[in-house]
């Protein structure tokens, strides 16, 4: 027994010692980065195959690589990006039994910082104004389809949050976002098939703020951006929250959606 637990810890340090390398690889390779194969790997780092398919399992686990196991066995990489990090953090804060009410709240404080980032870009006029003014015509486009606009107003906040200057900002409200998004579209379909979704006039005030918004936004007049932004993120809000207000987080790989694929 003692003799086996011996022999154990060395291979799981070297295990861990190939997981850095090839996390390392992941995170900073190029989007198509591919893993070698196994024998490959075995010869690179000169060590044992169980040793490999340990650091390939702890990569695994982190959701870096989905190992296909058989004939055509393979390492497939998996890049992280806003999906992986909602999932993760939604993990996190269910928990810590969260709710949807604080996540909203959460959000209060941060996404209409996003608003005010954008309308500080100098080059706001030809990048972040418009692609807003783009999803304002379609979400204009789909009034009368609940769930349908829902997803695409909710764009309008990918939108924003996308185009923020700050990576670190961008990255973790991102994840908060898509959070809050799964919750609403949610509802919105609960909401559509019950025939209670708010009304066509709800849905096209809600248009012609997100084009105040972006107004204030090419004007660069950043405070009144972030303050109408929190105003109308705070209407929103309130209509899940008169239902859903107590209930926790739930994280969901097969409830997130794709985001924004705006990289600036």
């Amino acid at each position: 027994m003692t003799g086996a637990r011996r022999t154990r810890v060395p291979q799981r340090r070297i295990a861990e010692t190939v997981a850095d390398e090839l996390r390392a690889r992941i995170l900073t390779g190029d989007a198509d980065y591919r893993l070698p194969t196994q024998d490959q790997l075995v010869q690179d780092f000169g060590v044992s195959y169980p040793s490999i398919r340990e650091a390939l399992r702890i990569l695994e686990t982190e959701g870096l690589v989905t190992v296909r196991r058989g004939n055509v066995g393979g390492a497939e990489v998996h890049r992280p990006d806003e999906t992986s990090a909602a999932y993760h953090l939604g993990l996190a804060l269910q928990g810590a039994r969260v709710t949807l009410g604080d996540l909203a709240a959460g959000l209060r404080m941060l996404e209409p910082l996003c608003a005010a980032a954008c309308a500080g870009r100098a080059d706001r006029a030809t990048t972040v104004v418009p692609a807003l003014l783009e999803n304002v015509e379609k979400s204009a486009a789909l009034l009368g389809n609940g769930v349908e606009f829902t997803h695409t107003a909710r764009e309008f906040h990918d939108l924003i949050v996308a185009h923020t200057p700050n990576l670190t900002v961008r990255n973790m409200v991102s994840a908060l976002v898509q959070l809050w998004s799964t919750q609403e579209e949610a509802w919105a379909l609960e909401l559509t098939q019950q025939g209670e979704y708010p009304s066509h006039e709800e849905a096209d005030a809600a248009v012609r703020t997100h084009r105040r918004i972006a107004g204030e936004i090419e004007a660069g007049r950043a405070a009144e951006a972030e303050r109408l932004y929190r105003g109308h993120l705070a209407a929103t809000q309130s209509l899940v929250l008169d239902r859903f207000d107590s209930d926790m987080i739930t994280a969901s790989k097969q409830g997130a959606r794709p985001r924004s694929n705006t990289r600036l």
